[in-house]
């Protein structure tokens, strides 16, 4: 099998380690342009799929590959001409998304992710003072500190570390190696990925007065996780200096981001890869944050507002805008900067020739 492909794995109820095209059909109530009797195996990639694969086609870049790919079978959206398809030798699943079809048979075929057995690894280490829920499951190497709570059917992972007096909701899911750290409080059904740390102190410090350096501002607030929130590898949110940090329900945030003291995050927010957010933010619910986004202290982004890949922000965006660039601007203000940019040279070679000295024509 290639790097990068999935092999399907039945439900309980029918773990026969393979789909026809015709029980993919059915399950996705797609239309089924071809054999239904084609043997599928795995998911793949147009450009790496062979017979026994499935593969899917979701814009018309894509379905200018299908004739050139060696799959089996391709989930497509509906309203794409597919050049080259041969009805006798391939199929073709057409559905009304190619990409909402797609996770859902995701969902019935992704191998659960391993757990640890129900209870409390023997090397695990409990403070006797800890509540435990019914059905926890405690990892070799995890810790639980003294007057913390883990809500019913809660999981850590081997070497996840719960500090004093955190409250873990229920169905929580802490992968290896997170970190939640005194007085944070984790609500129901929330999924944090390896090596993540939630509750650490904020960045803060003051010049000494006498000139002896730096002196440390101390941080008694905690961190609140809403519901349904899913944090990546190795995040780091930092606890408020006083008050709380707060991520609001459903929002999904990706690997490496740190999101600083006292920030405020709205629900169903998506912060992508390496953001950097600074204290005192507030996000607005449904925001989008592209992958490397750095936001400087005590800015606002609205509701609903979206801001592009490596954007620098300094200023508070409005709601539903669009902003990108370094600085961000509004999206169109940014384009124009970026076209008047590209036409430089040749206005400088203009000037030159009009015998304008250059330093003289930027003064004007």
């Amino acid at each position: 099998m290639s790097a990068g492909s999935a092999t399907i794995v039945q439900n309980p109820a029918a773990r026969t380690g393979s789909w026809t095209t015709g029980q993919v059909a059915r399950m996705l109530g797609a239309d089924l342009v071809g054999p239904e009797d084609l043997r599928l195996t795995r998911l793949d990639t147009l450009d790496r799929a062979d017979r026994a694969a499935l593969a899917f086609i979701r814009d018309e870049k894509h379905a200018l590959k299908w004739a050139s790919s060696s799959a089996g079978a391709a989930i497509v959206t509906h309203g794409f001409e597919i050049p080259g398809h041969d009805a006798t030798r391939r199929a073709l699943l057409i559905v009304d998304d190619a990409d909402r079809a797609l996770i859902r048979l995701l969902e019935v075929i992704a191998p659960a992710h391993s757990a640890p057995d129900s209870g409390v690894h023997p090397d695990a280490t409990v403070d006797p003072g800890a509540t435990l829920g019914e059905g926890v499951r405690i990892g070799p190497g995890a810790r639980v500190g003294p007057g913390s709570t883990l809500g019913a059917g809660a999981t850590l992972h081997a070497n996840a570390v719960v500090g004093a007096a955190v409250t873990i909701g229920r169905a929580c899911d802490l992968r290896a190696g997170v970190v939640i750290e005194d007085r944070c409080v984790v609500g129901d059904g929330v999924i944090i990925h390896p090596n993540a740390v939630v509750g650490a102190d904020g960045f803060g410090y003051r010049p000494d007065p006498e000139g002896r350096g730096l002196i440390k501002i101390p941080h008694a607030g905690h961190v609140e996780i809403g519901d349904g929130v899913e944090i990546g590898a190795g995040a780091m949110i930092d606890r408020g200096k006083f008050g709380a940090t707060v991520i609001g329900a459903g929002a999904k945030i990706d690997n490496l981001v740190q999101i600083a003291h006292n920030c405020q995050i709205g629900r169903s927010c998506i912060i992508c890869g390496a953001c950097g957010i600074a204290g005192s933010v507030t996000i607005g619910d449904g925001a989008v944050l592209g992958g490397g986004v750095g936001i400087r202290d005590n800015v606002t982004i609205g509701a609903g507002a979206q801001v592009g890949a490596r954007s620098g922000v300094m200023d508070d965006v409005p709601p539903g805008e669009v902003w990108v660039g370094y600085p961000a601007r509004p999206a169109r203000e940014t384009m124009r900067i970026v076209a008047a940019t590209a036409r430089l040279p040749k206005l400088l070679k203009r000037l030159r020739r009009l015998g304008v000295d250059e330093e003289e024509a930027g003064e004007n």
